[in-house]
């Protein structure tokens, strides 16, 4: 099974729907994640934070983040190899990585949808 880490600036309650784009986009790599745990999938997040231990353990993260500083998070690995840096991946980018089909990613994040009865559909609530 494929493993997806994403290594965060924090894991903070950042975000509730309203307000930047990045709080917007944390809020949904944490629903995002929530789905794919929910559905068996190996998803890690650390934050820089939280978890500076995990940073430092990781050689390729600890020196991008040595290279570039705090602004190349968040930096998402796939089985140990670095995918992306700097943003979160897409939805899309994420199912594809945990092989999963387009159509299977549509039935996951319904599920996940209906059993959050708090959503609110996307708009400041």
């Amino acid at each position: 099974m494929k493993t997806i880490e994403i290594y965060d600036p924090e894991l903070g309650n950042r975000g509730n729907g309203c307000g930047s784009g990045s709080d917007r986009e944390a809020l949904r790599m944490r629903s995002m994640l929530q789905a794919l745990t929910k559905e068996g999938k190996n998803v890690l997040r650390y934050g820089l934070i939280e978890n500076p231990d995990v940073f430092a353990l990781n050689k390729e993260v600890s020196e991008i983040i040595a290279k570039k500083g705090s602004g190349a998070l968040p930096i998402t690995v796939v089985d140990g190899e670095i995918k992306r840096t700097g943003s979160y991946p897409s939805n899309l980018d994420l199912a594809t990585w945990m092989e999963m089909t387009q159509d299977e990613l549509v039935v996951m994040l319904m599920k996940a949808k209906m059993s959050n009865r708090s959503f609110c559909g996307g708009d400041c609530c």
